[in-house]
Formats: C-alpha cells, sequence, structure tokens
C-alpha cells in the first residue's frame, strides 16, 4: 500500500490525483469495516477497544486514559515519537499513513513493531497536504501530517478536526501548529544506550531516551 499511495498519483494532475486517493480510502474503510468509522450518537458509549487508540507503551503514564479517536493533536521534538505511535497502531491490526514527511524512517518504524503493510506514505503531497490528510481520514485509523511550517487557517482547522472526529480518525500533525488541537505531546532526546561498541561510546544506538510531556484536555476523561 505505501508505494501505490505514494508513486502511482503522479501520473495525473492535481484532481485525478485526489479523485485516485478518495478512491483508494473508500476501499480501504470498507475493509476496515463500519463498526468503528463515524461518530457514536450521544446515547451510545462505545467499547474502550474502539474509542481509544493504541499507544507505546511508553506513552501509557504520560496518557494514563489513551488516546481518543476522532481528535487532533500536535506532536514536537523528536521525529521518533510520531514513528512509536504508527507502529503501536499497525502492530494492533490499523491502519496509519504519513503525510510529508519525506524523511521518514520506514526502517525504525519496522524495529519498533510496525506493520509496514498497513502504513502508508506520502512524502510529498503537493502544495496542500492538508487537503490529502483530509481525504486520507476516510480509511485510516491514525494519519501524520507535517506541515512543514505551513500555517492552517482557523477556518480550515475547524473544518478538518470536525472530519476527523466524523470519522474516527486521529490526526497527528509535526512541524507546526493546529489551533484547537486536543493533546499536545512534546518528546526531547534526553540520552542514547550505544550497544556492540568494544571501545566507550562508540557502536550501534541500541536505544533512544527520550524526555516527554503532555498537555491538553484529552488526558481528562470524558463521562
Amino acid at each position: 500500500m505505501t508505494a501505490a499511495l505514494a508513486t502511482e498519483g503522479c501520473r495525473f494532475d492535481r484532481a485525478e490525483q485526489l479523485q485516485q486517493l478518495r478512491s483508494r480510502m473508500a476501499a480501504v474503510s470498507a475493509k476496515v469495516g463500519a463498526g468503528r468509522r463515524g461518530q457514536a450518537r450521544h446515547d451510545d458509549v462505545l467499547p474502550t477497544s474502539q474509542s481509544l487508540l493504541p499507544i507505546p507503551d511508553s506513552l501509557v503514564e504520560l496518557l494514563p486514559f489513551g488516546l481518543p479517536r476522532g481528535i487532533v493533536g500536535v506532536l514536537t521534538g523528536a521525529r521518533s515519537l510520531s514513528l512509536c505511535m504508527a507502529a503501536a497502531v499497525t502492530a494492533a491490526g490499523g491502519h496509519v499513513a504519513i503525510v510529508g514527511q519525506p524523511d521518514v524512517g520506514l526502517l525504525a518504524a519496522a524495529e519498533m513493531g510496525a506493520d509496514l503493510d498497513r502504513l502508508a506514505v506520502i512524502p510529498d503531497p503537493g502544495a496542500d497536504p492538508v487537503e490529502v490528510a483530509a481525504v486520507l481520514l476516510d480509511g485510516m485509523d491514525l494519519v501524520v501530517l507535517g506541515l512543514g511550517g505551513r500555517a492552517v487557517p482557523p477556518t480550515r482547522t475547524r473544518a478538518v478536526t470536525a472530519r476527523a472526529q466524523h470519522r474516527g480518525c486521529t490526526l497527528l500533525v509535526t512541524d507546526g501548529d493546529w489551533q484547537g488541537a486536543s493533546v499536545r505531546l512534546d518528546a526531547q532526546v534526553c540520552g542514547y544506550e550505544v550497544t556492540g561498541g568494544r571501545v566507550p561510546g562508540f557502536g550501534r544506538v541500541g536505544r533512544v531516551r527520550l524526555s516527554m510531556r503532555a498537555r491538553g484536555k484529552a488526558l481528562t476523561r470524558v463521562g
């Protein structure tokens, strides 16, 4: 799925690319099943397994109530945080798309346990990555969107946020800001664990230690 979403669109103009993407997302959404899609009625209570997104073990203490589906979050700092999220979701059987991150490390994601067959990468979404991400919300459990420093007007953030909530897909934004985000996660590298080196300080980086912070209304249990 990664190669199909990332490369086939180059043969079409912009409108055709988006139509192709919508068709693919409709097919993926049908496979995932309508049971997890769409916003629940106010008098319905979704099971925890359906209302929360799988998260890596490293975030359990930081997000004691989990990460709700259908919200928008902002990630800052170490890029490995978004890869950890993608790995956790795909390992649990979900579908993830990473948009606007041309240097995403698929090998690192695989080493974190990601199922690459469930991971779609669109490294160059063109001039409007937000539009591409909005289409992907229809068929994914998690979309990671790299804004590349772009500013998104409030009217548009509200529209995309509403779409994410309706589709039950979580949107995590990197390399930029998103007004009205439900959660903000920051990860800073605080150390490394080196393995295989005979000389102290030299060898292969086996693990990166992160110092993480979280804030936002998604950290409070609702209901």
